[in-house]
């Protein structure tokens, strides 16, 4: 009888690692442009004034924060999704419906987005900070000194602030990408003119990155105001109603910036993941 490779359950989070270092510097400038107040730098004009101004490095400020987001936030929701689409039946012989992996991937991406929110948080802290006065930034060392400051000089409900917005977020991402990327794989698979290779990983991951993309940016432009408030909102719909302020598109600020940010970010972690799945996963029966 044949033999396949499946995911282990932390598989998403290490490729999303992968994928987290290399696109860091493009989810850096996104959150640069959405906290403007009005579009003054489009994205190739604030890369050049974070260069010109703190250096090339500066370009990877947060990291580890960006990897420690990606360890709680990414990994919950692979595992979620990926453990539980196997366990009742998914793969390619007895796929899930669409419909399946729609609510699948919704509540993992939920429980994900919760857990992340702290690592979140300080990621969005950190890649703003230059961009305060000298006698505002927090200067968090790393990704534990940020939580660990802000549990202790804020408390932990302030670790959650967003929390609803970040879940929601992952909710809609998690869609996007995961259960779009299974459904796309599935349809290219069955069209017949391509195998399970690395085009097929492209080709689906691509279209996966754009639907997420999409599905997700209102949510995000308003969870990056809210995270990097200091007080001046009273609650999420005070913030909503000030992003409403700039207009319908107010909610799609920095929307390529982001489609260039997620779609290679999605394209990677879909090829790390499908290459650690081949070389490492464990063989069950087909």
């Amino acid at each position: 009888m044949q033999q396949k490779r499946i995911s282990r359950w932390y598989f998403g989070g290490l490729a999303s690692c992968g994928a987290a270092c290399c696109t860091h510097p493009l989810d850096l400038l996104k959150v640069h442009l959405q906290t403007q107040q009005e579009v003054k730098l489009r994205m190739m004009g604030m890369a050049v004034r974070v260069v010109r101004t703190d250096g090339f490095l500066a370009l990877y400020n947060g990291l580890s924060a960006s990897l420690c987001r990606q360890l709680t936030y990414s990994l919950t929701r692979f595992a979620i999704y990926e453990t539980v689409r196997d366990k009742i039946g998914g793969g390619h012989n007895k796929p899930l419906p669409f419909y399946q992996k729609v609510l699948l991937g919704a509540f993992g991406g939920f429980t994900g987005g919760f857990i992340g929110t702290p690592a979140d948080m300080v990621n969005v802290r950190m890649q703003n900070d230059m961009k305060l006065p000298e006698e505002l930034r927090r200067n968090y060392k790393h990704a534990v000194d940020g939580l660990y400051r802000v549990f202790r000089e804020e408390g932990i409900r302030k670790l959650f602030s967003g929390a609803t917005m970040a879940s929601s977020r992952g909710a809609l991402v998690t869609v996007g990408q995961l259960a779009c990327y299974d459904q796309a794989k599935q349809l290219v698979l069955h069209s017949g003119f391509m195998s399970d290779n690395i085009f097929t990983h492209f080709l689906a991951s691509f279209i996966a990155g754009g639907c997420a993309t999409f599905l997700c940016q209102p949510l995000d432009v308003v969870k990056t105001r809210l995270m990097n408030a200091k007080g001046e909102y009273r609650s999420l719909w005070h913030c909503i109603a000030d992003t409403a302020q700039l207009g319908p598109l107010g909610f799609y600020k920095g929307l390529i910036p982001a489609g260039i940010r997620l779609v290679p970010h999605t394209v990677l972690t879909f090829l790390f993941l499908e290459q650690l799945r081949t070389h490492f996963g464990i063989l069950v029966q087909a």
